[in-house]
């Protein structure tokens, strides 16, 4: 990655912390802590060990050894860090925006943070390559994710010749992906946003021990599913309404498709025999 292109895709608050955690080994608790300051990152250089503690829910000492672990002295050096880094101009512009007016800005800056990602393209394209040659192709999505995958899985299967929305819990989940690995599956796409259903965790690390490459679209590269995610692409949400707003993950969503149409011989072909279909049956109203 070129230095231009690194100071692009850190170019956000959200980015900086990306870039700080990079590197370090971090505990289960350390990643919850980092995994709560990418969604929170814009509020972060302004909370007390306290605060962030209870953001996490984890303790203060945990916030602690964590500041210690990314090579601070302590929280209070981590915060200093992070204000000297911070947008203070520009949070100081969307001050005069009411909480609706601020919640469209947060969604804003995460796809700007998406778009310069972006700027590699290899994660996406591989992904794209996995996802195209597994037939059946499964698609996961419980809970908040359930929209994402059903979005995915109605488009994908215009062009792929056999997609599985795996997008209810329960004892049959692993069932179906046993069903889809027999049926000769060799990767599955997740789409895990918060809360995380600890049930997805599950499913995905079922999901790696049958022999399935797990390609996961995900609010955090410190998200809980990361440890059982064999290529895992983030996108974050907005936090600032009551609902989380997922806007990135799904505009990345449906560049994984672009990516996956890349590596469908017969995709163009797919899309004009049913629109082809579409029309003689007067699908649509024109």
């Amino acid at each position: 990655m070129s230095v231009d292109r690194e100071s692009n895709v850190t170019d956000s608050p959200a980015g900086r912390l990306q870039a700080l955690f990079e590197g370090h080994r971090l505990t289960p608790t350390q990643r919850r802590i980092a995994h709560s300051m990418v969604r929170r990152a814009a509020d972060v250089p302004f909370l007390s060990s306290v605060e962030l503690a209870e953001l996490a829910g984890v303790s203060q000492p945990s916030v602690t050894r964590f500041a210690v672990a990314l090579g601070f002295d302590g929280y209070p050096a981590l915060r200093r860090h992070l204000r000297e880094v911070a947008p203070t101009e520009q949070a100081a512009a969307t001050g005069s925006y009411n909480e609706y007016q601020q919640a469209v800005e947060a969604e804003i800056e995460n796809l700007k943070h998406l778009a310069a990602v972006l700027a590699d393209p290899r994660p996406v394209q591989r992904a794209g390559r996995l996802l195209a040659a597994s037939r059946p192709l499964p698609v996961l999505g419980l809970r908040a994710a359930a929209s994402q995958a059903y979005g995915f899985a109605y488009f994908a299967a215009k062009v792929h010749p056999d997609v599985r929305l795996l997008h209810e819990g329960g004892t049959m989940l692993h069932d179906r992906v046993d069903a889809a690995v027999r049926a000769g599956a060799s990767a599955l796409l997740c789409f895990a946003l918060p809360r995380h259903p600890r049930e997805v965790v599950d499913a995905l690390g079922y999901a790696k021990e049958a022999g399935l490459t797990v390609v996961t679209v995900a609010d955090s590269a410190f998200a809980p599913v990361a440890k059982v995610s064999d290529l895992l692409l983030p996108a974050a949400v907005g936090t600032g309404l009551a609902f989380d707003t997922a806007c990135a993950p799904m505009l990345l969503g449906r560049v994984l498709l672009e990516a996956m149409c890349d590596d469908l011989p017969d995709a163009q072909a797919r899309l004009e025999e049913f629109d082809t279909r579409a029309s003689a049956r007067g699908l649509f109203v024109e």
